[in-house]
């Protein structure tokens, strides 16, 4: 078993999210969901956008890293799209960490400074997702500097292709993203 800090997208920690982590659980892995709005869900991706900017991007990644301050450092760090930021800070700041999971978004590896040595990434990209299309050159860079790193492109114009409960689901790419990421966890057992 491997354990799992989960980050939610900018829509919230919905009912979607909750059952990519239920899918990761039903394979043996223990998954947290840290809930960086304080149980708030948006309906669209602008509205958790404008969400996050009134909090504050800065003050949406410490409260990631605020809710991990308790948990073993020997875990893995996941993010979906706005999740991705504390994922990737807590992989590339806190000691022990095993790995990160990146998900339709990536920073620079310079941003939170190097990526630590022995420290696993996976990434998983929509290749015409106009939401992360900025991103798409960070994930490259992240890939091609992390030594064994993974970066999985799926066809597609979807953002969070993996939440079943928004219009952008693409069952086919989330069963995949899915058993990838599995294979990648059970990797770091």
């Amino acid at each position: 078993m491997t354990d799992v800090v989960l980050f939610h997208h900018a829509q919230g920690l919905t009912d979607g999210v909750r059952r990519f982590a239920d899918g990761l659980t039903a394979a043996g892995h223990h998954v947290t969901l840290p809930d960086l709005y304080d149980g708030a869900t948006f309906a669209t991706l602008d509205e958790g956008v404008a969400h996050a900017e009134e909090v504050g991007f800065d003050q949406v990644v410490e409260r990631g890293v605020a809710a991990a301050a308790d948990l073993p450092a020997d875990v893995v760090y996941a993010g979906m799209s706005l999740g991705v930021m504390p994922a990737q800070r807590l992989a590339q700041t806190r000691t022990g960490a095993l790995g990160a999971l990146l998900m339709f978004s990536a920073v620079p590896p310079s941003f939170f400074g190097s990526w630590p040595a022995g420290v696993a990434l996976q990434l998983h990209l929509v290749e015409d997702d106009p939401v992360a299309e900025e991103d798409r050159p960070a994930a490259q860079e992240l890939a091609s500097s992390v030594e064994g790193a993974e970066l999985h492109l799926y066809p597609g114009t979807g953002h969070l292709v993996v939440d079943d409960s928004l219009d952008a689901y693409d069952a086919d790419a989330a069963e995949l993203i899915l058993q990838r990421s599995v294979a990648f966890l059970d990797r770091l057992r």
